[in-house]
């Protein structure tokens, strides 16, 4: 069969491409931007891909097409689709329909920690001997792919609650129907589809609803949202953690200050030391999460936790991008208050008071553009020293005058390249550059390894 793609390279519909060719299929897809790295993995598979959306990608007919969320009406490739009544699908159904069916369904859903916490669970499955398949969003450093079909019969899946299609407004996750359901946190975000908390609990709460009473899910302890949104029906047994509530069936104990290691225990049990890479308490949180949907899995707790020696987390999670001049330039997917937060509190936990961090933050999502969450973010980067911010033309908010209250630590541009320029100037050995962005960012982080680079010989 030959499935066309619109909307190609985006992370998860990439995923599906991949998952489309293992099974066999001819795959082919367009979008406005075809570019590394999805680009590469795709036509490393043998799939086709088409800059831009013109009805001659989908001529002569593909047997069946799968649309992106990006897609819209008007489009012209979406308008000779619709016009020549071509067979066609979303994303999640398609992947619902053709690969989750049958298959124990491990989810992870949540404002933040995702594509995280469902890295780490695989990576627990994996070297568990079970092999399981995947679909994240984002590349797992450990694998190296974004999806896999892997062995029946476990599959973890990234669950996002953005929604489906043009033509199905529900969220994603609806589709996957779990067996194991991890909720890591719930928040208000994606406001150019969500008016409020309510529709967000409420799409949640329709997930929920899939849950057989066999299943299991996972969720925080002492979060009001969360309780409020199940409060609304579960058929499902909980268990709930949290690191701060001793009470949860699973909590950390013995917790060193930047998260490298800590004690898990299950019920008042201990079950083993993690000793990682990683940093935060969010990351110690996402840990608790996944050793616990594990367990539903059969893994044991003990093999879980020695499997995280060897997590190498996922791209763009405080994925170090290199040293110049001595100044660590880090890249960052954080791009909501709560998430740059952790994620500046976990550096800083992780370098000491003594030592500069610099962030750059870019408002790029369409939450972050609307100014939903602007009034939170000069307490979200209290933590660094010197604080850089992108302000283009198309933000909905004065940038200088949110960030006013930060006074000389904060610099608000137009410009990257003045940004990129501030840094190297001001950036001395020792320092760390953490780069928040859920796009390319104009590839800053390399530019600001060659000015550091630049300016390093000169000062040598």
């Amino acid at each position: 069969m030959h499935i066309h793609i619109l909307g190609i390279c985006g992370t998860f519909m990439g995923g599906v491409a991949l998952l489309a060719r293992a099974l066999g299929h001819r795959v082919s897809g367009s979008d406005a931007n075809v570019y590394p790295p999805m680009s590469t993995q795709l036509e490393a598979a043998g799939i086709q891909l088409m800059t831009g959306y013109a009805p001659e990608h989908l001529q002569p007919a593909p047997d069946y097409v799968v649309v992106g969320n990006a897609m819209s009406r008007g489009n012209p490739a979406v308008e000779h689709m619709l016009d020549k009544g071509l067979p066609y699908s979303s994303g999640p159904q398609w992947l619902a329909e053709h690969v989750l069916q049958g298959r124990w369904v491990l989810a992870v859903a949540g404002t933040h920690g995702k594509t995280s916490t469902a890295s780490l669970l695989t990576w627990i499955l994996e070297e568990a001997g079970l092999s399981p398949g995947f679909l994240i969003g984002g590349v797992p450093e450990n694998f190296g792919i974004s999806a896999r079909l892997g062995k029946a019969p476990y599959f973890v899946v990234e669950a996002d609650e953005y929604d489906t299609a043009f033509f199905d407004k529900r969220s994603k996750f609806v589709h996957y129907r779990p067996r194991t359901l991890i909720l890591n946190n719930l928040e208000f975000d994606h406001a150019d589809i969500f008016d409020d908390l309510k529709m967000i609990q409420r799409q949640f709460h329709h997930l929920v609803r899939t849950v057989p009473a066999s299943g299991l899910i996972i969720a925080p302890a002492g979060e009001p949202v969360m309780d409020e949104m199940l409060s609304m029906g579960c058929w499902t047994r909980l268990e709930r953690f949290s690191i701060a509530d001793g009470g949860a069936h699973w909590h950390p104990k013995d917790a060193t200050p930047a998260g490298g290691a800590f004690d898990v225990w299950f019920e008042q049990c201990p079950q083993g030391r993690v000793e990682w890479g990683l940093s935060g308490r969010h990351n110690i949180s996402n840990a608790l999460a996944a050793v616990a949907a594990a367990r539903h899995a059969g893994v044991q707790p003990q093999q879980a936790i020695r499997s995280m020696t060897g997590f190498l987390n996922v791209k763009r999670r405080m994925e170090l991008r290199g040293v110049a001049a001595g100044v660590r330039v880090y890249d960052d997917f954080a791009h909501h208050p709560t998430a740059i937060e952790t994620t500046v509190q976990g550096l800083r936990a992780q370098v000491g008071s003594g030592t500069r961090i610099i962030a750059i933050l870019e408002p790029r999502s369409n939450t972050m553009r609307m100014g939903v969450h602007a009034s939170r973010l000069p307490l979200a980067l209290d933590e660094a020293d010197l604080v850089l911010v992108y302000s283009p033309n198309n933000l909905d908010w004065n940038a200088a005058e949110i960030f006013a209250p930060m006074g000389e630590r904060v610099v608000v541009s137009d410009s990257v390249e003045t940004i990129v320029s501030h840094v190297a100037a001001n950036a001395t050995a020792g320092d760390h550059v953490l780069v928040m962005s859920n796009g390319g960012f104009e590839g800053i982080h390399q530019r600001l390894l060659d000015a550091l680079d630049k300016i390093g010989a000169v000062r040598s």
